[in-house]
């Protein structure tokens, strides 16, 4: 079952659901809206950014991007989570490459893997909304709740942050960037062989004219 707005509100109120910091005004009808957190990371910039502090993140075409939600999360044993991105990032052409579901049981902050597949850079503003969460009350408690390596996850760790700092690949962003260099090169290259294309006859026929005259001239 999907938890209605006022279903959240009264699963949060009964710590069922655990949200904090909790803000009314980021439920929806039948979800409940993360904000951008502190920390995030993307392949081309290749270090830890203190989004709190620059004011925001900024994701160039075809970076992979981790960032932490600002809200701490936990969840009982007989509700679930499913997330997805917002609609007016997914608009830009971002897109999240984790997830969807937050299981019973977890306890920590929400890491989200996120890739711009726009042509342009995509600013996110700190604590800025950027993924909903469904809730879901399941019909009994699992018996199994959660207790995986991100049970009790704050921050970006060493994982999140060699996987992308210590990786020998290309990233897609400097393929892209490559990509259009070349693209601009065999432009203008198309350009030069046009030009000589009509310039070439031209050149001949000055040629055989003063070679005429020459011979002419003998």
């Amino acid at each position: 079952m999907i938890l209605t707005d006022r279903q959240i509100e009264e699963a949060c109120q009964a710590q069922h659901i655990t949200i904090t910091p909790f803000e009314k005004q980021q439920i929806q009808p039948a979800s409940y809206d993360f904000r951008v957190g502190e920390d995030g990371i993307t392949t081309s910039s290749k270090k830890l950014t203190n989004i709190k502090e620059s004011g925001y993140l900024l994701i160039q075409p075809g970076d992979f991007a981790v960032v932490n939600a600002l809200e701490e999360i936990q969840l009982d044993a007989q509700h679930t989570g499913c997330f997805g991105l917002r609609s007016k990032y997914a608009r830009k052409g971002l897109i999240a490459t984790t997830g969807p579901q937050v299981d019973p049981g977890y306890h920590g902050r929400l890491i989200i893997g996120l890739t711009n597949l726009a042509p342009t850079p995509i600013s996110l503003p700190y604590k800025d909304d950027f993924i909903s969460i469904e809730f879901h009350r399941l019909e009994e408690p699992s018996m199994r709740p959660y207790s995986g390596p991100y049970q009790q996850k704050l921050t970006l760790g060493a994982e999140e942050i060699e996987a992308i700092t210590e990786g020998t690949g290309m990233p897609f962003s400097e393929v892209i960037t490559t990509l259009q260099s070349v693209s601009k090169s065999v432009a203008t290259l198309a350009g030069e062989v046009k030009t000589l294309q009509w310039t070439m006859p031209l050149i001949v026929t000055i040629g055989i004219a003063v070679i005429g005259i020459i011979v002419a001239l003998k």
